[in-house]
């Protein structure tokens, strides 16, 4: 079992920037993948970015430049920050944990709301 917690959150003018964690706890595997996703009402879930645990990433088209994930395996720790950023960022952003191998698990955290005001 796996639980994920985020932080960092909130109302944030465009053009700024924040800094989103996610805490796991739980048994980590040595092969993993951390990613943050986000929802805007009405909207499906989006893949923002995501991190193996040996350090490969991915991101969403829209935040390349703008945005870098990183992880901290030791404190089992993902981040996320986010600069310039824009109305259209806004959502609840979601931590997830998966194991691309068997035995396969995927877990979500319950999500922090960002903000960027138009």
């Amino acid at each position: 079992q796996v639980q994920l917690v985020e932080s960092g959150g909130g109302l944030v003018q465009p053009g700024g920037s924040l800094t989103l964690s996610c805490a796991a706890s739980g048994t980590i595997s040595s092969i993993s993948i951390m990613g943050w996703y986000r929802q805007d009402p009405g909207k499906e879930r989006e893949l923002v970015a995501t991190i193996t645990s040996g350090g490969l990433t991915t991101y969403l088209d829209s935040v390349k430049g703008r945005f870098t994930i990183s992880r901290d395996n030791a404190k089992k720790m993902v981040f996320l920050q986010m600069n310039s950023l824009k109305p259209e960022d806004t959502g609840v952003y979601y931590c997830n944990y998966r194991t691309p191998l068997l035995p396969k698990y995927d877990y979500w955290g319950q999500g922090t709301q960002v903000t960027v005001p138009s």
